[in-house]
């Protein structure tokens, strides 16, 4: 049987969301107007930015807002944006998670790339890295090549569980050997499902769950790459709750 390593993108490997460099081309190429951010995101992403808000705020209002902004859109015509994502972008990723998926490669290792962030740019990521399969989320297409508006999440925890099990049949994969890599609550199921979870700059939410989980607490290790350090720690780290 084959060693698999399940990797989330954004805030795993990409230092960011691939989804809101794609939204931030899009008004930057005049797909999109301008004032759907100054009207619609911009308070949420201050909020956030002056650490006020919440990131998984802002991303969340800012994905039903792009969701429907694509809607009718040909995604023919949005190539050059696509494209334009992963050459600006692609190489702004963790040096911790780059050397983790070439250790994976080097000993022929399965890696797959599991993200919430659209799928036609997740795939051009996993060429990028020599990932062996991919999944992200599902923006369906009408007929003639048009967004539907309808969209498979693949930011939910069990809909990346699915996927995994996928992956595992098709690829003869041994969770009990393989690895996962995440950092926020939606790959809580690729963590618990791996031999060696690894939370990755987790949030408080998903620190939290693993505390709460007595098989994921054991086994699971905590990274951090913080500035010029990388630390790994246990569940059991204490989180300093500011007011």
């Amino acid at each position: 049987m084959n060693v698999g390593a399940f990797l989330d993108i954004d805030g795993t490997l990409y230092r960011g969301s691939l989804m809101i460099q794609h939204f931030k081309k899009l008004i930057k190429y005049e797909v999109l107007d301008p004032v759907v951010w100054h009207s619609q995101v911009k308070s949420t992403y201050d909020e956030w930015k002056t650490r006020h808000g919440y990131y998984e705020d802002y991303l969340e209002e800012l994905a039903e807002i792009y969701i429907n902004e694509l809607k009718g859109m040909k995604i023919s015509d949005l190539k050059f944006a696509n494209d334009q994502v992963i050459r600006l972008s692609g190489d702004i990723v963790y040096r911790y998670t780059r050397c983790i998926v070439n250790y994976h490669l080097e000993r022929n290792h399965k890696v797959f790339f599991i993200s919430g962030s659209p799928e036609f740019l997740v795939e051009k990521m996993a060429n990028k890295y020599n990932a062996t399969d991919f999944r992200g989320s599902k923006y369906l297409l009408d007929n003639n090549g048009n967004f539907t508006g309808e969209v498979i999440k693949m930011w939910k925890s069990n809909n990346k569980e699915k996927v995994l099990n996928e992956f595992v049949e098709s690829y003869n994969i041994n969770l009990d050997k393989s690895y996962s890599y995440g950092d926020t609550q939606g790959d809580y199921s690729m963590l618990k499902m791996t031999g060696n979870p690894i939370a990755f700059n987790p949030n408080y939410d998903l620190i939290t769950t693993i505390k709460n989980d007595p098989d994921l607490k054991e086994k699971a290790q905590i990274v951090i790459e913080r500035k010029d350090n990388i630390y790994k720690t246990n569940p059991d780290v204490e989180i300093l709750e500011i007011e």
